[in-house]
């Protein structure tokens, strides 16, 4: 049966169209609304925001690194400067995938997968946002060409001109200027952000690190606007940064090379002080490095050589060489048993050439096996007498002398700007209990009294202490700027002078000294012949290996490195002390015929002009009453 047709209903469809007519309209009202609010919201009420936010992506905030101040030696010659170098800097947040222009980098340079691991961990460092890192050094010309024509695969790369540390005396300074290098993750925890934005080296030793604020300076800033690829378009705004300050040390270079050819390529150290002012005038490590390999990163291979070079390069011997101070020590030892009033300078001890405790069978032997007989404090110091010296210290006791020797600044720092320096040690009691668990025994005071033992100092120590005989107990801390910017380093923290009873010990100790260069029986004679002025001067040796009781030494049996080391302090002219001079030479046995000589070399090189003669400002004539009392 068909079906009826249905009529269609117009009326309905119309409004039908209406109602999404309207709705539509009220749909595209409202977004149009929304779209409205927003951008009020966005343009009006966020308008400050977003402003800044648009012009830091346009205006950026660049460091300006300061200059690094000079460092000088006491004559002006130039021992660290600044030299222009090309450097390789990439901009991680304007090179996209700044790992693949690493790749790009490494091929188009041609280098090493090496080198690709080094740039990587440099580019990881923690740096601030935009702020270029360089990831190589000192660029050869055709390294900047080969840049130059790749530049459109390197985004965010450019080559840099910058001044990186330059080391002209080499390795003549090595130990005491020290030197720069990159900053490390473990520095960049510690350094503050803002005074070292732009700054990719520091000081790591010597004067470079212990004046690093002051060599440092101040960073400048300046603003440049930058298009949508981060490429500078110009300056807007610059601060100048503020240069760092220069340095005149208190060392001399032509005493520094005097020093070192003195030493004659043996290992060992040499330190010489201005006993009036604590001035140090040379400081010689040997052997000694070339701190330029360190200033833009030094390769792994160069590196490991020095590190694992037996004879130890790095190693700064005058600063951090503990040894044991032998018969240099004496001179002090002198003076506390007179200051301590248990012996004058006519106090006699037979000497049959060994020691003994009372009620003990052991023997302390003196190192001239047949003995001095009957030996004053004079003769005791000339001959460098053992016995003497264990009955003085057993006289003293552990108390008394290690009190005397910590005025001496053994077991201490004794210097005024040099962080490296160890402490060594001085000793005592409490300490031997603290460390060791055991009660001081005798015998242990005995050996110390001859700088033998426990007691351990560095070079320096040796000649402080030294310094402060010849300056009758005043204390100057050596240190090796002389002034900084014009002004002159200040002691902030002053050791007390040494004040004696009777000031006339240090006298009659200094005559003791002056005997072993000049007296007829002086262990260190033959070092002062033909000298143009006096020198007061004490030998010693320290043991590396133990001998055994009844033992004597024998140089054949014992490996190179295992002999005894050779040292000597001096003074001169010893009535008008003005250099002292303290000098170890590992291995070297003899300190009166090894390390003396090197002393008297120093001491030429400084108090003689260029013929040969004592500087007029240095002359003292020689008494005839000292020449009588030799004779």
């Amino acid at each position: 049966m068909p079906q009826p047709i249905r009529i269609k209903d117009h009326e309905k469809d119309a409004r039908l169209v209406r109602g999404r007519v309207v709705f539509g309209a009220i749909a595209v009202v409202a977004l149009i609304g929304v779209l409205i609010a927003r951008l009020y919201f966005l343009q009006v009420i966020q308008y400050e925001y977003h402003s800044t936010l648009s012009e830091n992506n346009r205006v950026h905030v660049q460091p300006i690194p300061p200059t690094r101040g000079l460092i000088f030696d006491r004559n002006g010659v130039v021992v660290a400067d600044n030299r222009p170098s090309f450097s390789l800097s990439m901009t991680r947040e304007r090179s996209g995938d700044w790992q693949q222009v690493l790749d790009v980098i490494v091929e188009v340079l041609e280098l090493t997968p090496e080198d690709r691991v080094i740039f990587e961990k440099r580019m990881r460092q923690g740096r601030r946002p935009f702020e270029p890192v360089p990831i190589l050094f000192e660029l050869s010309e055709e390294q900047i060409a080969r840049i130059a024509v790749n530049q459109f695969r390197l985004p965010g790369v450019e080559v840099v001109a910058q001044l990186v540390r330059h080391y002209p005396q080499g390795a003549h300074f090595a130990h005491s200027v020290g030197y720069m290098g990159r900053i490390n993750e473990k520095e960049l925890k510690t350094l503050d952000p803002v005074s070292y934005s732009g700054t990719h080296q520091i000081g790591k030793t010597g004067i470079e690190r212990f004046y690093e604020p002051e060599l440092h300076g101040q960073v400048g800033y300046e603003e440049v606007e930058t298009n949508a690829r981060g490429r500078v378009l110009r300056v807007l705004k610059r601060t100048e940064p503020i240069s760092g300050k220069d340095i005149v040390l208190s060392l001399d270079i032509k005493l520094q090379e005097a020093a070192e050819a003195a030493l004659g390529g043996r290992r060992g150290a040499v330190v010489a002080l201005d006993p009036k002012t604590g001035e140090v005038l040379a400081m010689v490590s040997q052997p000694s490095f070339d701190p330029n390999l360190f200033v833009t990163g030094i390769s792994f291979k160069a590196y490991s050589e020095l590190r694992d070079s037996i004879d130890r390069p790095l190693f700064n011997r005058v600063l951090r060489g503990l040894y044991p101070p032998g018969s240099t020590i004496k001179p002090a030892v002198a003076i506390a048993g007179l200051d301590a009033g248990v012996v004058t300078a006519s106090t006699r001890v037979y000497d049959p050439g060994y020691y003994q405790l009372p009620n003990y069978d052991h023997k302390y032997r003196n190192w001239n096996r047949t003995g001095d007989g009957y030996v004053d404090l004079d003769t005791a110091i000339m001959r460098s007498n053992d016995t003497y010296f264990y009955d003085l210290a057993h006289k003293l006791g552990i108390d008394r002398l290690s009190a005397y020797m910590s005025k001496f600044g053994i077991g201490q720092k004794v210097s005024l700007d040099m962080f490296e320096e160890s402490p060594g040690l001085m000793p005592t009691r409490e300490w031997k209990r603290a460390t060791r668990r055991q009660a001081w025994y005798p015998g242990e005071t005995l050996i110390l009294g001859i700088g033998q033992g426990y007691m351990q100092s560095t070079p320096l120590q040796l000649a402080q202490a030294t310094a402060l005989v010849a300056n009758k107990g005043v204390w100057n801390r050596p240190h090796l700027a002389k002034t900084l910017e014009g002004a002159k380093p200040v002691d902030e923290n002053p050791m007390p002078d040494i004040i004696l009873r009777d000031p006339s010990d240090w006298t009659k100790v200094n005559h003791g000294m002056q005997q072993v260069m000049h007296g007829a029986r002086g262990t260190a004679r033959k070092a002062s012949i033909g000298a143009q002025y006096r020198i007061a001067g004490k030998s010693g040796t320290a043991q590396v290996v133990a001998i055994k009781q009844g033992e004597k030494y024998d140089r054949s049996k014992v490996q190179e490195r295992h002999r005894d080391h050779a040292l000597f302090v001096g003074f001169a002219p010893a009535d008008n002390p003005q250099i002292v001079v303290s000098v170890m030479v590992e291995n070297g046995e003899s300190g009166s015929g090894v390390a003396a000589p090197v002393v008297r070399q120093v001491m030429d090189a400084w108090l003689l002009d260029q013929d040969g003669r004592l500087k007029a400002e240095y002359a003292s004539p020689i008494s005839a009453e000292a020449t009588a009392r030799e004779e």
